[in-house]
């Protein structure tokens, strides 16, 4: 994930102003240095991470921080302000045309960006919104590329506009806003081609098409494994064509996150998705405010209750059920195979920890690979169950429980601990009158990994 190494460092800063009772000046000016260094590792651009510096100081020194109650906290709840403005302060939305008008939005960006499924994606969550897109395939040099993009508009039950290779973009785009109109299609997302550098028949081409076609968004998709590169590419985009926002995609990546950081500064164009994943729903709206609680270790539990939201679909009936069962403390272990299904297309164990506040820091010491491995094991614990004893947990008796740990192939004491912490979690449930329905689907996964980890 983008950011872990400078998180720790990070945090590692801040630690130390949280110890000390009171600040001079100089714990400021060391602090930031280290802060600096920090940015300047993470590939954030030097010119960006100077401004940042000289605004934390001139802030963090003043007479109301140092004296202050707590102002180790103060100093980071400046730097929190700052970087959050670094990014934006707000977060930016697509801007769409009034009423029934068509908005057009034309992608570009270098090949192995990972334009075309983020393409994909865009149309998906506009798709969710209400809104009823159409990709249309305007790469004619990569036949992969139309491939591609009709399969992942498959996927997401989005129409694709495509005449093949034999067309010029300019033309597809033409003929795909015509379709648009006839099919009461109110938003054409163009995938343009890509280049595995710019060149100026790229930049042609792009400009050709806005000069023919009316476009209100040009979205760029960079790279942020590239760190400081995506942020060049972005500045070169724009003064050639002109950007209205930028999409970074591979954000979920070994990546040191220099470009989240620095490209709003340099080329002063909001960022407006990040990709977190390969998968065509793990695309998430850029919030600065939720970003810079991520890098500063704080967690992000408004995205994590978003993401619940969008994967987790019940319907009145079946909540009202839940939440009954819940109550009494009467869930069973289909229940317990629907939460882990949940966290899954939620990013996984690793992926809701991170998100969670405090919770950013420890992961050093969490092994997400061995949590997915307990999590399949219990998983085999359960399907090695009949379907009886998956909804009546009373039913298991010591021969049951041997036959089940053979079936999962585990030992005996494992579907133990298991049972144990599975009936655990359902007093925790009872006590709790089922506050954790819906809203957390976590709830019942009681104890996992060393120690156990309670949701």
């Amino acid at each position: 994930m983008a950011f872990e190494s400078l998180t720790d460092k990070l945090q590692n800063v801040f630690k130390k102003l949280r110890s000390k009772g009171k600040l001079t000046e100089e714990d400021v000016k060391v602090a930031m240095k280290e802060v600096k260094m920090a940015l300047l590792e993470a590939d954030v651009n030097f010119k960006v991470v100077k401004q940042f510096v000289k605004s934390v100081e001139e802030r963090a020194v003043g007479e109301e921080v140092l004296k202050g109650l707590n102002p180790g906290q103060m100093v980071i709840k400046i730097v929190n302000e700052e970087m959050t403005s670094l990014m934006g302060s707000e977060e930016s939305e697509l801007q769409m045309q009034p009423g029934k008008a068509i908005t057009v939005i034309m992608m570009c960006g270098l090949q192995g960006a990972g334009k075309t499924t983020t393409t994909a994606k865009i149309a998906g969550k506009l798709k969710q919104k209400g809104k009823k897109p159409l990709l249309v395939a305007c790469d004619v040099y990569r036949p992969a590329a139309i491939e591609q993009l009709k399969i992942n508009g498959e996927k997401q039950g989005v129409e694709v506009f495509s005449m093949g290779s034999d067309h010029s973009p300019v033309d597809i785009a033409k003929a795909a806003i015509e379709h648009a109109k006839n099919n009461n299609e109110n938003v054409v997302i163009l995938d343009t081609a890509g280049r595995l550098h710019i060149d100026e028949n790229m930049m042609e081409e792009l400009q050709n098409i806005k000069a023919n076609v009316e476009v209100h968004n040009t979205l760029l998709v960079v790279d942020a494994m590239t760190g400081q590169d995506a942020v060049n590419v972005a500045k070169e985009f724009d003064d050639k064509i002109g950007v209205t926002g930028i999409v970074l995609s591979k954000m979920d990546g070994d990546t040191r996150g220099g470009a989240a950081l620095s490209v709003k500064a340099v080329t002063g164009k909001p960022i407006l998705y990040v990709g977190m994943g390969e998968k065509l729903s793990d695309l998430e709206q850029f919030y600065p405010d939720r970003m810079a609680n991520r890098i500063l270790g704080m967690g992000d539990v408004l995205t994590l209750i978003e993401k619940a939201q969008e994967n987790i679909q019940i319907d009145a009936d079946t909540e009202k059920d839940m939440m009954s069962r819940m109550k009494k403390g009467k869930f069973d272990f289909n229940d317990y195979l629907e939460s882990m299904k949940a966290m899954r297309s939620m990013g996984g164990l690793g992926g809701i920890l991170k998100m969670l506040p405090g919770m950013g820091a420890k992961m050093g010491d969490f092994d997400s690979e061995a949590g997915e491995k307990q999590l399949k094991q219990t998983e085999a614990i359960i399907f090695s169950m009949t379907p009886k004893e998956r909804a009546n947990p009373k039913l298991l008796n010591p021969t049951r429980k041997h036959r089940i740990a053979k079936g999962a192939g585990v030992d005996i004491a494992v579907v133990n601990r298991f049972i144990k912490q599975f009936e655990q979690s359902q007093k925790m449930m009872k006590q709790m009158g089922g506050m954790m329905g819906k809203k957390n689907p976590f709830g019942m996964l009681g104890g996992l990994g060393k120690g156990g980890f309670k949701f």
